[in-house]
């Protein structure tokens, strides 16, 4: 069996998963995890984060829900509303991630929402790559190679394809791939006992 966690970076909801995300992956180091981009703004939805005007809103209901912090850098970085989230760059950066630690990708993950809504640095920038890949003990260089490359967006794309292919059509959504059939855990938002409670009720 294996996990697939489909998520977006840019995705708030995702970013209070990762309490959840890291606690299961800890406890089930058995279980491979796949990660898998969603795509969340793309196309006509990459617009300045102004116009989205629940965001305020959703970041306090996503602290209540989850204990998810929204750092300093990140209030920073999108208090004139202009700064644009662009989950394109976001999931080629996580397929450049993905490609040089395929083991390590939900950690990976983790650092990469951790890059955002903590430290408020762009997912479009090959610096913030750079950054999460020394800190992760890998090649930084190769890292922002791969981030830049045509391969990086055409994986961004299978990601999409993937995600739609599971029918996943919220994020963060994390699914158990048994062989057989696949079998949602959480969507939204859920604590990793619960996680743990409906594993346990599929391997019965």
């Amino acid at each position: 069996m294996k996990l697939i966690y489909v998520f977006d970076a840019y995705c708030g909801w995702s970013h209070g998963f990762s309490r959840t995300l890291r606690e299961v992956a800890a406890r089930h180091p058995e279980l491979p995890v796949e990660v898998v981009s969603g795509g969340l703004f793309t196309g006509d939805r990459r617009r300045p984060i102004r116009e989205f005007g629940y965001v305020q809103g959703a970041n306090a209901a996503i602290s209540d829900a989850t204990g998810a912090e929204f750092g300093e850098g990140y209030r920073r970085r999108i208090a004139d509303g202009s700064f644009v989230m662009d989950s394109d760059a976001a999931a080629r950066g996580m397929a450049a991630l993905r490609q040089a630690a395929p083991g390590r990708a939900a950690e990976l993950a983790v650092a990469l929402q951790r890059a955002f809504y903590t430290d408020g640095h762009s997912l479009s920038d090959p610096a913030t790559y750079a950054a999460i890949a020394q800190s992760a003990g890998l090649d930084a260089q190769a890292v922002v190679a791969a981030f830049q490359s045509p391969d990086a967006r055409a994986a961004a794309e299978a990601d999409y394809d993937r995600a739609a292919r599971l029918g996943v059509t919220a994020f963060p959504t994390l699914l158990a791939d048994n062989g057989d059939r696949v079998v949602t855990l959480a969507r939204g938002s859920a604590t990793a006992d619960e996680v743990d409670r409906r594993l346990a009720a599929l391997a019965r």
